[in-house]
């Protein structure tokens, strides 16, 4: 789980285990913040046609330079 967290929260998990938190709390503190973000990276969320269509799960709380990684894969599609 804690590889498959970092392929989409790199930068995130490396903050976290340079600040010294375990492999738990870490994982524990980006899980689900990796599987939206990997959402939103994928596309899955580029055209919707309203809020209603966003699933329960769409947003969790991101940083700022998770956004900015956000918007500028949708700037590519």
């Amino acid at each position: 789980h804690c590889l498959s967290v970092r392929a989409v929260c790199r930068r995130e998990i490396d903050c976290d285990r340079g600040n010294g938190l375990s492999w738990k709390i870490t994982l524990l503190r980006n899980y689900w913040k990796s599987k939206v973000k990997q959402e939103w990276l994928s596309g899955k969320y580029s055209n919707i046609p309203s809020q209603n269509s966003l699933p329960e799960k769409s947003m969790y709380p991101m940083d700022v330079d998770t956004w900015g990684e956000i918007l500028e894969a949708e700037l590519e599609r």
